[in-house]
């Protein structure tokens, strides 16, 4: 069974079992967070999609860590005119164990 979650202006693809990083959320390592934002839901042929959400589904995750992603770098430079600029990032997330995925 899989199902298909929003978190952090982004969408999933999750199955139970599953580690994934997702965009910084504000919980502490250990705590368990339930997804009531379920898009769709598979159970191997079947696929139940919400318009826009699956009403009573939602998915169990389990905050294993916090962390940083490595260092993008972005470079701007033009040409003859004497600039060169350097900037880096690094963006925050959060290691997600996915748990159980209901469905109503």
């Amino acid at each position: 069974m899989y199902a298909v979650i929003k978190t952090g202006g982004k969408q999933y693809r999750v199955a139970a079992g599953e580690k994934i990083k997702v965009e910084q959320i504000a919980a502490d390592v250990g705590q368990e967070i339930v997804f009531n934002e379920v898009l769709a839901v598979g159970n191997g042929a079947e696929l139940k999609v919400g318009t826009p959400l699956v009403s009573g589904a939602t998915v169990t995750v389990t905050v294993i860590s916090h962390g940083k992603h490595d260092k993008v770098r972005i470079f701007k430079m033009r040409r003859r005119k004497h600039y060169q600029k350097r900037q880096g990032h690094r963006q925050q997330f959060t290691e997600l164990q996915i748990g159980a995925i209901t469905t109503a």
